[in-house]
């Protein structure tokens, strides 16, 4: 049986973070289709990370938080 609850929080959080990332990238001044080429995502790949659609693995997610100069935390707003 599926949880329902449980997918919805995990679409939340790749929408969140889809969000913060395109926050990010735009306080850079660079376009989807500039990352994309620099981490070697097609530009539609790149957008759905930015719509939820897709969701990061954690490489992906250090190497574009090192990128945005931002934390993980940062991208997922989570603060201690």
């Amino acid at each position: 049986m599926l949880n329902i609850n449980y997918m919805y929080k995990k679409n939340e959080y790749a929408i969140k973070v889809g969000k913060n990332l395109k926050e990010a990238r735009i306080l850079k001044g660079l376009t989807q289709k500039e990352i994309a080429a620099e981490f070697r995502f097609t530009q539609q790949q790149y957008s759905r990370f930015e719509s939820g659609v897709s969701e990061l693995n954690y490489e992906q997610i250090l190497a574009l938080c090192k990128r945005f100069d931002i934390t993980p935390n940062d991208l997922f707003d989570y603060y201690f």
